[in-house]
């Protein structure tokens, strides 16, 4: 029995290699090992650095993952999301969708530290994917090996982050604007889970809890579980900072606790309620949710993140290597 489980997990891991060299591949500039010889320890610098973040502020593992998200939707992966806004050019981290991010000044503090070791070498980009591919090992979730060589970009507005998946979006609006970046209806189940990290604020999800100044829960939302959030939101437009878990009794393990949630009808969100809507992503939830399923996502959720990784990436003399994330050179 050991063996053949020892055989499978060579198995699964042989076939996840090469599902991200596939990936890495159809992009040329990036791909393993590329600070190999210009900064060596530059992987080590960014896990042993945020390794000292998450213990300090667990609540930041949900964050940096967010950051990627959130950058990679918006023009492609190009740390866009890290510029500041400039007089007159609002950028992306001060539009309305962003402005629950945090998470910057870890950035760059990791920055910092690159810079010291390899000055004008390791982009803010790849330290992205990095810093989450970090953060969801140090919440317990999977591994996998980030193909670097991405560049940063020059530009950054407020006005493209209409491009990001929206908090109240439906399955047929979630699924058109996942497909806009190149990914399917599996990614879009398997990126969700995500939100097995973290929370939201009460803005968020009060559509699901009341009409104007009515309480009237939305019907795919499970009663006890929208009694319970109103507790700590107690009117449409609560603007205290009183937060919701995403994950509620999970929110700081990378797992599959998340399925489970929504296929009891406590999704927070809108649009993780909306993933039963649809014959194959509630079809994948519902299996998750069996608790039989959590070696598959793993796997999943590796190849997804490679996939959303790879999103417009600048290569070669494309955009420039940032010394400050929040500035252009």
């Amino acid at each position: 029995m050991a063996a053949g489980r020892m055989q499978w997990l060579s198995l699964a891991l042989a076939a996840s290699l090469a599902t991200l060299l596939s990936a890495s591949a159809s992009q040329p500039g990036i791909g393993f090992g590329y600070y190999k010889k210009a900064c060596p320890g530059a992987e080590q610098i960014v896990f042993r650095e945020t390794t000292r973040i998450v213990r300090a502020s667990p609540d930041l593992a949900a964050s940096l993952l967010r950051l990627h998200y959130h950058d990679c939707f918006v023009q492609g992966c190009d740390a866009s999301v890290l510029l500041d806004s400039t007089d007159g050019t609002p950028a992306e981290k001060d539009a309305k969708p962003n402005e629950s991010l945090r998470g910057f000044d870890a950035v760059a503090r990791v920055k910092d530290k690159l810079e010291k070791a390899c000055p004008a070498t390791v982009s803010c980009t790849d330290l992205l994917a990095l810093m989450a591919r970090d953060a969801v090992v140090l919440s317990k979730g999977p591994s996998w090996p980030v193909a670097l060589g991405r560049r940063d970009g020059r530009t950054s507005s407020a006005g493209d982050c209409g491009q990001l998946p929206p908090l109240y979006g439906n399955i047929t609006v979630m699924i058109e604007v996942f497909a806009a970046k190149g990914l399917d209806v599996k990614d879009l189940v398997v990126l969700s889970a995500a939100h097995t990290l973290g929370k939201a604020h009460c803005s968020s999800f009060a559509d699901r809890l009341y009409n104007g100044s009515e309480c009237s829960t939305d019907p795919t939302l499970d009663r006890r579980y929208a009694d319970r959030l109103r507790m700590r939101c107690p009117g449409p437009d609560d603007s205290s900072a009183a937060m919701a878990e995403m994950d509620a009794g999970s929110c700081s393990t990378f797992d599959t606790s998340y399925y489970r949630q929504v296929a009891r009808g406590r999704g927070l969100l809108r649009s993780d309620a909306g993933l039963m809507e649809h014959p194959v992503t509630g079809a994948y939830v519902r299996r998750a949710a069996a608790g039989r399923y959590e070696g598959h996502f793993f796997q999943d959720f590796r190849d997804s993140m490679a996939k959303m990784g790879a999103i417009g990436v600048l290569t070669g003399n494309q955009g420039e290597i940032r010394t400050k994330c929040n500035l252009v050179n």
